[in-house]
């Protein structure tokens, strides 16, 4: 099922940018295609679902503004080769979940700024390259008051003569004591494919609790080697485990309706590898 399908049969309702308050259906995830400037401010309590989809190439400038006690969670899926910049404000209490699935060439920067007490920002992405294609993906985590807490999760694999990059910075400000932040990202490479990461802390506070780290490897040869021998070929072996390490982040969707594509356009991705 595609997206448009998806729009067609109502499971989500259009949306053009602008506020979302207590006056809105929200029980109804909004869908956006292909945007090439998006503000989106949330201003009621209860949960919105956002999805954006970029079916076509494109240059992407997004805005999301978070009130006291919003809570918004995103799924954003990039099929064709797209430039986009995400910017985010949270003020006090506010909650942020964001699902990011790269399965194409594409640079993605995200700026995750939490600037009211007792905000919480999620943000899982995985990128999928094979080919020629190069994908860039940025994330900058920024605390600017005290008692927040922000964890991202980056997964990338690339294949064939692809490149990946990852960029990854929480900055903690001198003021924002008692923060809780988590920045990891794993990586796999295949034949002449090459990733690389730099993720990095600033920390200006010293009552915090910190932590980063990122990996570069390999197919596991083991589990490779386990699957065969109980008569998957190595072909299905190495799709199986890629499968499942790729998954670990798409699982966690949770703009329900377009959960199932997304994951239809993993697999189909992976089978290409």
């Amino acid at each position: 099922m595609t997206i448009y399908e998806l729009i067609e049969q109502g499971a989500l309702q259009p949306f053009a940018g602008g506020v979302i308050d207590a006056s809105m259906d929200v029980s109804k995830p909004f869908v956006v295609l292909n945007p090439k400037r998006l503000r989106v401010e949330v201003q009621t309590a209860e949960p919105v679902s956002l999805a954006v989809v970029y079916t076509e190439s494109c240059q992407a400038s997004v805005e999301v503004l978070l009130a006291p006690h919003a809570k918004l969670s995103v799924t954003e899926l990039y099929l064709a080769k797209s430039l986009a910049v995400v910017e985010v404000s949270q003020q006090e209490q506010s909650e942020f979940k964001q699902l990011t699935a790269l399965l194409c060439g594409a640079n993605v920067s995200y700026k995750l700024c939490l600037q009211g007490a007792h905000c919480q920002s999620e943000l899982d992405a995985a990128f999928v390259v094979s080919g020629s294609e190069h994908a860039a993906l940025s994330v900058e985590t920024r605390h600017e008051v005290a008692d927040c807490r922000s964890r991202s999760m980056v997964k990338g694999v690339a294949a064939g003569r692809s490149t990946g990059e990852f960029r990854g910075l929480v900055y903690v400000a001198p003021d924002a004591q008692r923060t809780d932040a988590e920045q990891q990202n794993r990586n796999i490479e295949l034949d002449d494919a090459r990733i690389v990461a730099t993720p990095q802390l600033e920390i200006y506070a010293d009552d915090v609790r910190c932590s980063h780290g990122s990996t570069v490897g390999y197919s596991d040869a083991e589990a490779i080697f386990y699957m065969r021998q109980r008569g998957i070929s190595e072909a299905d072996a190495r799709r199986l485990q890629i499968e499942g390490f790729v998954r670990d982040v798409v699982s966690r969707c949770q703009t329900s309706p377009v959960c199932a594509l997304l994951d239809e356009q993993v697999v189909e991705k992976l089978s290409k590898l």
